[in-house]
């Protein structure tokens, strides 16, 4: 008797991610904690049963509000959502209970492939479309995957329900609307193909989403060949189990002695008598255990990996997994002893996409090599290896899991191709299209090449298809950047800006990320009518916070400050009687306006411009001229400042009278050859003109 077991057997990745991870919360659980799966975590019954051993509860939606608010320091509660799912109102549920209190918290275990389907029918809601399922209407995953689509929505079990629901317009007419139809991860596969043939034919523009889980794929097509092979086939898998029961149908229409069974207790020996060649095939939500406690039972042995190992063969065919000794390296390939009469070989392409890839910088002799078989010739002597379909298949759930946990990844750009870049993560390409590259519009793609960037999988596709975004990066960086900023922002805090761009009432400044305004008003102590006479795109300014609005996201800023106030800057160095140096900058009837220091003036009243009266300033002073005058007052209040020229002529004039008349400089190296002249008629007659006190 020959027993094969399928090599798709037993946990698929969504189911191993989801036990694993509440392996993982058992392990780390809290004292006083409990763990509770939202329904059973998985569609098996020894599993579910070893859980409730454990501690581990399944709950209903109905019983989560109450949970939440009985969850305690002392007795905190988790809750993992199950591999298949739930509903849109009840994931809004658990994200409102864990808001609410800090001792609840939820895991969400599902399926990556089920949370993609989720997204696709979010995506394509409208009132223009209607959605299609082809699935069991009752089923958990199904029930989740509906509530996501907002609009006309229908389940249909197969294709012939769905031929008969279009033709006999029970839905809506697909002339009138947009079909979009998916499939439930398990469905089989012939039921698929029909229902896509179905609606292709009676429709041209449905869009159509191939949804079924690709180890699903696997693990049916495997079952269609073991049951074509063997006479006796053993099904196992929990009773609830969707996938399980395709299994059984596939291998049923194919094999006559075909059983299904949940557990090895439930296997009758005396119906294996007479069979020559068993299979033995597994749902996904089957545990290893249970796969090894039936094989145990059909062949009476204990060791099952030991046998296992028995009855596989020595040779090396195509299609296996070898790992091989690295014996010669050269950048084209690499060559491997397997250790067998065959020797191994692999070409640069079937390590890496990259074309900058070297294998001399990357191997050397010795080391060890897994990879997938994919041509052996006996004659040759040679086997035809792909180390790049071993990493892919392994990294492609790292990358599944990336795109629904939203991680970073880090990748080296290795091409820009039409419409956008090339980065490898692993030994899968990744797609980062143009409008996600974080460069603008039109601008060059080719400068990326070459380098390592940040990136998100944003959508995974089957067929190994991955898109990527550097822009989501960029824009989660900008958001924490800015929440950062937000947090520790305060009125009066000084920063270091980049003006931006300038407006007619004011200056934009990049403050890191965030942007503010500072008003003209605020740009100089002066009187300016454009922000472009203080400052230009791209000039480094301090500025400081005036005020802010977290809400609406706006910041007023400040620019000029008291240090730099004109009016400081006069009063500590000027007083009441101090002569300076102003330049004449306007003139009115009552008197001419002087600029003492850059932004401050003073007032010459007219009365204070000559000792003589005048008509007018003009007739003394010109605009643009530089005079001496004193500051005969000063108003802080007000900031106003009087000057006098007039006090300084009346000081000159008395000092003159007060000379002798034959005052000879003695400062000077030698006597002067004439005397001094006396001071002029009209001197004195100025002197004592009649001229109205300063006003």
């Amino acid at each position: 008797m020959k027993v094969t077991v399928a090599e798709n057997a037993g946990f698929c990745f969504g189911v191993k991610r989801a036990t694993d991870r509440l392996q993982e919360a058992l392990t780390q659980a809290r004292p006083g904690e409990r763990i509770c799966t939202l329904g059973h975590l998985i569609h098996n019954e020894s599993y579910n049963a070893l859980l409730e051993r454990q501690g581990v509860s399944a709950v209903s939606e109905a019983e989560l509000a109450p949970l939440a608010r009985a969850a305690c320091a002392e007795h905190p509660v988790t809750v993992l959502v199950r591999a298949h799912g739930c509903p849109r109102q009840t994931q809004e549920l658990l994200e409102a209970c864990a808001a609410s209190n800090p001792h609840f918290r939820w895991l969400d275990c599902t399926c990556p492939y089920v949370k993609k389907i989720h997204h696709i029918a979010q995506e394509n809601s409208g009132p223009d479309r209607v959605f299609l399922l082809i699935g069991a209407r009752t089923h958990p995953e199904v029930v989740g995957i509906m509530s996501y689509f907002e609009g006309e929505k229908y389940v249909f079990s197969g294709p012939e329900e769905l031929e008969q629901a279009i033709l006999t317009n029970r839905t809506v007419k697909i002339d009138k609307k947009t079909p979009v139809m998916a499939a439930q991860t398990t469905l089989n596969l012939v039921n698929w193909h029909q229902s896509q043939k179905i609606l292709g034919k009676l429709c041209t523009n449905a869009v159509i989403f191939d949804t079924i889980c690709s180890v699903t794929e696997m693990r049916q097509n495997e079952a269609l060949r073991l049951s074509r092979a063997c006479d006796f086939i053993v099904v196992i898998g929990g009773r609830e189990s969707s996938n399980t029961a395709k299994l059984y149908d596939i291998c049923r229409r194919n094999c006559e002695r075909t059983i299904w069974i949940a557990q090895a207790a439930e296997l009758d020996s005396s119906l294996l008598s007479g069979a020559q060649n068993i299979g033995i095939v597994a749902g996904a939500s089957t545990p290893r255990n249970e796969i090894q406690e039936v094989y145990k039972t059909m062949i009476e042995n204990e060791n099952f990996e030991q046998l296992l190992d028995e009855n596989k063969c020595p040779t090396i065919n195509t299609g296996d997994v070898v790992t091989g000794t690295v014996t010669q390296v050269s950048d084209a390939e690499l060559q491997l002893d397997l250790g067998t009469s065959v020797t191994g070989y692999i070409k640069a392409e079937q390590i890496s996409n990259d074309p900058t890839y070297r294998l001399t910088e990357h191997f050397q002799k010795g080391d060890q090599v897994e990879a997938f078989v994919i041509r052996v010739s006996d004659v040759e002597g040679v086997a035809e290896l792909s180390k790049k379909r071993v990493d892919s298949d392994r990294n492609w759930q790292n990358i599944v899991q990336a795109c629904e946990e939203k991680t970073v990844l880090e990748g080296r750009v290795a091409e820009a191709v039409k419409g956008g870049l090339v980065v490898y993560s692993g030994a899968n390409r990744v797609f980062i299209p143009a409008s996600q590259s974080g460069v603008p519009k039109d601008g060059d793609l080719s400068a990326l090449v070459g380098t390592t960037v940040s990136y998100r999988v944003i959508e995974v596709k089957n067929g190994k298809k991955a898109i990527g975004s550097i822009r989501a990066v960029l824009r989660d960086q900008r958001r924490a950047r800015e929440a950062e900023f937000w947090a520790n922002i305060e009125v009066g805090k000084v920063y270091q800006g980049v003006v931006k761009s300038l407006t007619s009432y004011g200056a934009f400044v990049d403050l890191g990320g965030v942007d503010g305004m500072v008003h003209l008003t605020e740009l100089s102590w002066k009187h300016i009518k454009s922000p472009a006479e203080v400052v230009k795109p791209g000039d480094e300014i301090t500025v400081f916070v005036k005020s802010f609005d977290p809400e609406k996201k706006r910041i007023s800023l400040g620019h000029k400050t008291e240090e730099t106030n004109p009016w400081n800057i006069f009063k500590s160095q000027y007083a009441v009687g101090d002569i300076v140096s102003v330049k004449i900058v306007n003139m009115l009837p009552f008197g001419a306006f002087a600029e003492v220091l850059d932004g401050v003036d003073g007032l010459i009243h007219i009365s204070q411009i000559a000792m003589q009266r005048i008509a007018r300033p003009s007739d003394a002073l010109e605009l643009g001229q530089v005079v001496d005058a004193r500051i005969i007052g000063i108003d802080d209040e007000h900031h106003k400042i009087s000057l006098s020229i007039r006090s300084i002529l009346e000081e000159q004039a008395a000092e003159a009278e007060a000379m002798p008349g034959d005052y000879v400089d003695e400062s000077a190296d030698e006597p002067a050859d004439e005397p001094v002249d006396e001071p002029a008629d009209n001197a004195d007659s100025a002197a004592g003109a009649d001229v109205p006190a300063g006003e």
